[in-house]
């Protein structure tokens, strides 16, 4: 079985995970099936449903349902707050910039799941109204799907809802944990100056779980 490598300074915690979940609702769905030259991925939102389910749905010709029906193990990934650490920047006390090793910075969230697929038409809109109260604005009046609105009863049978029992998580965070105190007061001013997608929010990340020297 495959796993995320996982240093002990980057592994992060439950409530890291969790609280990550909270505020972000995309992902890839990957379904092995059996004996598949290739795992299905699928690009997905998803609704976390507190500490152990997550609610999803897809169009019935999507063919991650034949390799759930083959397998219900499936992986739903998450990467979030990414971003690129420059050569210069890594170099540790004593080593020329120039000798420096660049690397990533990132989390990386991966939950291995129990697969249940539902069709219930009932079920099916309960998911539907979840992921609506979620992902549409406040004062929406698109929440509350129904078999009461005719192009609700006449696009439901094209889909096919999902429910996700969490099993395990793989969780890393990956913040310059086992860098000197120097360096990553160093980096986390690189990154404040060059401001780039993500700088600030791995920055973030970098002072706060960098441990103690």
């Amino acid at each position: 079985m495959g796993t995320m490598l996982i240093h002990p300074w980057d592994q992060a915690s439950k409530d890291e995970w969790q609280a990550l979940l909270r505020t972000v609702d995309f992902g890839q769905l990957v379904a092995a099936g059996r004996e598949h030259e290739y795992p299905v991925v699928v690009p997905t939102h998803f609704l976390h449903r507190g500490a152990d389910e997550l609610w999803l749905h897809f169009a019935r010709p999507n063919p991650v349902w034949r390799a759930i029906e083959e397998n219900p193990h499936v992986v739903l990934a998450v990467i979030a707050d990414y971003t690129y650490i420059e050569a210069a920047w890594d170099a540790e006390d004593g080593v020329p910039p120039e000798h420096g090793v660049p690397t990533s910075y990132y989390t990386g969230v991966q939950l291995r799941c129990r697969a249940e697929i539902v069709d219930d038409p009932a079920e099916k809109f309960a998911i539907l109204a979840a992921q609506l109260r979620h992902l549409e604005p406040e004062g929406s009046l698109r929440v509350t799907p129904s078999a009461e609105v005719e192009t609700d009863r006449r696009l439901l049978p094209g889909i096919r809802g999902l429910r996700l029992s969490i099993e395990s998580v793989q969780a890393k965070m990956k913040y310059g944990g086992n860098k000197s105190a120097v360096t990553r007061a160093r980096i986390a001013d690189q990154l404040a100056s060059r401001d780039g997608p993500g700088d600030l929010a791995v920055r973030s990340h970098l002072l706060r779980r960098s441990r103690p020297d």
